[in-house]
């Protein structure tokens, strides 16, 4: 019988090992290649007769939604299972909704994976078992979200950011009583009494901004306007979705807060120069240079910023090295939850 033949894809060389030694420990599985980018990947199944891809689809030049729904078309019979470690349910639901087979969380026991893999293989969905309830609740909560107008949903965002109605009218080009009168018709859409309740209802419900990447960060410098006495916090990740989530998180933490997202170095710095951070989240991976420069970038700029690092895969050395450059602590992104965030809150507050 021949054996089954396994792409493996994930842009961290070390974690492909991992995850090879555990997978061909399963009789019958043969790991024919591995790749750490998108166009390996593409390369890889064009040139591979292949049976299975077992991939971290938060890889560079990889955009998940449309690559998957590419690649079911290009080979239906491939079977795909995710490996990732980011949960959040309506990024999950997308790949589920372009294709994939299967959503396992890299969190979980290294025997959790060879039962996916084992599952999908006899024609099953596999779903990492703590995803499931929440899936089941965004399923339900979705049946009851309002459809907004692009007008609603571009306010909608404004609001998120922080903005108030006259900076709103200045962004759009229209009066602050038109901006009132929109803002009231969408409070009683939304059914809810402010704008906090409003920004508040879309971090508890992203789709109903109609884009699974919601563009908070301001992308041109003449639209960085800072509310006055909130504190001001940058994300630096080039992972667009976890910063999305990481934008949630904090806002339901601190609404008051002006948040501002940063897919590289260039962009925090310009950030940086413009903006007094009180704190920074940076992940220690920015594409193919490493978030430790961000940080001295960051600190020459703004030495008061707290600057924290924060990664998926925790190293020793990239711990210390971050220290050195002024992080004031080094973080590993699954334990990145709501309370862990709330105590970096504190501190930035005290």
């Amino acid at each position: 019988m021949s054996k089954i033949r396994i792409l493996l894809a994930d842009d961290h060389a070390v974690v492909r090992a991992g995850i090879r030694k555990t997978i061909e420990e399963i009789a019958g599985i043969e790991c024919v290649s591995e790749v750490g980018n998108g166009p390996q990947v593409f390369a890889a199944l064009e040139k591979n007769n292949l049976d299975f891809l077992l991939i971290d689809v938060s890889m560079p030049d990889f955009e998940p939604i449309t690559a998957i729904r590419k690649i079911k078309m290009l080979y239906p019979d491939l079977k795909i299972l995710v490996i990732s470690a980011y949960d959040d349910d309506v990024y999950v639901q997308g790949l589920l909704g372009a294709g994939v087979n299967g959503y396992h969380m890299k969190d979980q026991p290294l025997n959790d994976l060879k039962l996916a893999v084992k599952r999908v293989l006899a024609g099953e969905r596999w779903i990492t078992s703590s995803l499931i309830e929440k899936l089941v609740v965004q399923r339900q909560e979705s049946a009851s979200i309002p459809n907004l107008t692009s007008r609603q949903r571009t306010l909608l965002q404004y609001l998120q950011q922080g903005f108030d109605n006259q900076s709103i009218a200045q962004e759009t080009g229209l009066s602050i009583k038109t901006i009132e009168n929109h803002l009231t018709r969408l409070y009683r859409q939304l059914g809810v009494q402010s704008r906090l309740e409003a920004a508040n209802y879309a971090m508890r419900h992203p789709q109903i901004l109609g884009s699974p990447v919601q563009k908070a960060a301001l992308t041109s410098l003449h639209k960085m306007t800072s509310s006055p006495n909130k504190m001001s916090i940058l994300v630096v990740d080039d992972n667009a979705r976890y910063r999305k989530q990481l934008h949630r998180m904090l806002g339901k933490l601190c609404p008051s807060s002006n948040i501002y997202e940063a897919e590289d170095i260039k962009t925090a710095v310009l950030v940086a120069e413009q903006i007094d951070l009180q704190l920074a989240l940076v992940d220690v991976v920015l594409g193919d240079v490493d978030g430790i420069s961000c940080v001295r970038r960051i600190k020459k700029i703004r030495p008061q910023t707290r600057v924290i690092l924060i990664s998926a895969y925790p190293d020793r050395e990239f711990h210390r090295q971050g220290l050195q450059s002024g992080a004031v602590a080094f973080l590993d992104k699954k334990d990145l939850g709501l309370s862990t965030l709330r105590q970096v809150l504190d501190d930035v507050i005290i």
